[in-house]
């Protein structure tokens, strides 16, 4: 049995980014959560022009250095520059334009007087207050010049970027093609929730949790419903996945009775085991086998314990970095660990790394953890609900008081 370090290490090594070719071109509204393939340049300077960062007057500022409350200059305003417009007037000495925020400046202007330290009386502005040189003033290319680097490949595309991308008119982008999950769950007691359930039968929610996952990390979920638990039958469905996806998670079927058929199955579609338990609790049946075929992602076979809780820890666990460093994410692809207090006692019996799952909350600059409440069995699904976090307690820790620091998992 490999501890989570070791397991951890061997599963995020066989983890590898997507090829340059597996990329395809999305508009900006399709954009958002996608992964940017290449570079971004763009043929516009940011600001595109001097604009006014104020609402005030555009000066020259010799003419208003000196001037204050008891002796303002006076200035002759010869032009209004609203945003949007096209200065018509070049500004001599002793003029002054009247511009808005975001207002292209006037020609012979340098200096921005604020409208609060003015006073307006017909075609003349009175200013009482020296300003200082170029104030409120935003230079063309301060921010970014035409034909730099303007995004790197490798990054997310969030709200922020896209709005970038938009005011750069950057309107089409190589991104990489989503990670593919095939999804499968083995299980003769398994059905949909479409069907009837029957004495005996359980209602296959793993692969609703794990579509759901994959969707949230930003891969492509492969659904291949649910498995016989029959050798021929398991055999046709992995062969198929691999075949298919970048990453295939079967839920169900690792556990100590199955396990022999389900390695032989591996071995013969060209798989190596390389992780079969890992010291953690809940989800030590953990199964992760690499196949070298003719595919050029070389998938990976994750084959997660059939308890609910324990198949969604694992995933958090190991699963999520994996479809993250997969889709060729240069940073942030990690497990996000935090310091929080713990609002209740957690326990443990200290020989497995315990993952307690519950709810993260920031109050007043300080993390709080809270358990979930009712049973910690890894087949109660039901207290799963609003979890945002999994606090750990290593090997040999078998207790952290109320108040006291505990390290925890974000998994939201």
């Amino acid at each position: 049995m490999l501890s989570v370090k070791e397991a951890e290490n061997i599963i995020f090594n066989l983890a590898k980014p997507l090829n340059l070719t597996d990329t395809e071109t999305v508009d900006l509204f399709s954009a958002t959560g996608r992964i940017l393939a290449s570079s971004v340049t763009s043929q516009l300077d940011f600001p595109h022009w001097d604009n006014s960062a104020m609402d005030g007057y555009a000066v020259i500022y010799q003419d208003v250095r000196e001037a204050s409350e008891q002796k303002p200059t006076v200035l002759n305003v010869v032009e209004d520059i609203p945003a949007g417009y096209q200065p018509q007037s070049t500004i001599q000495s002793g003029q002054a334009a009247r511009i808005f925020t975001g207002a292209v400046m006037a020609k012979g202007a340098d200096t921005i007087v604020m409208q609060e330290n003015t006073r307006r009386e017909d075609n003349k502005v009175f200013i009482l207050k020296a300003a200082e040189p170029q104030a409120f003033v935003r230079h063309r290319a301060s921010y970014y010049q035409a034909g730099a680097e303007l995004l790197p490949a490798g990054i997310q595309l969030n709200a922020p970027e896209i709005a970038v991308l938009a005011a750069a008119q950057c309107t089409k982008l190589k991104v990489f093609r989503r990670p593919r999950v095939a999804i499968l769950s083995t299980g003769n007691e398994l059905i949909t929730p479409e069907q009837t359930l029957q004495p005996g039968q359980i209602v296959d929610s793993n692969q609703y949790a794990l579509f759901s996952l994959i969707k949230q990390c930003g891969g492509e979920p492969l659904m291949l419903g649910i498995i016989k638990d029959e050798p021929e039958a398991i055999k046709a469905a992995i062969s198929e996945a691999i075949a298919k996806a970048d990453i295939v998670l079967s839920s169900g079927g690792v556990s100590v009775g199955d396990y022999d058929y389900v390695e032989k199955i591996l071995e013969s579609l060209g798989g190596e085991i390389k992780v079969r338990s890992v010291a953690m609790k809940p989800g030590k049946p953990l199964t992760v086998a690499s196949f070298s075929i003719p595919n050029p992602h070389s998938p990976i076979y994750f084959g997660l314990p059939g308890n609910p809780a324990s198949a969604l820890v694992s995933f958090w666990r190991f699963v999520e970095p994996v479809i993250k460093k997969c889709s060729s994410i240069v940073e942030g692809w990690q497990p996000k660990f935090i310091k929080a207090q713990t609002r209740q006692d957690l326990n443990s019996n200290g020989k497995r790394e315990t993952y307690i799952w519950g709810k993260l909350d920031l109050v007043n600059g300080v993390n709080y953890f809270s358990a979930a409440g009712g049973s910690k069995s890894s087949g109660n699904l039901i207290n799963l609900s609003r979890t945002n976090a999994l606090a750990v307690l290593e090997v040999g820790k078998k207790s952290v008081s109320a108040g006291e620091e505990v390290r925890v998992l974000r998994v939201y």
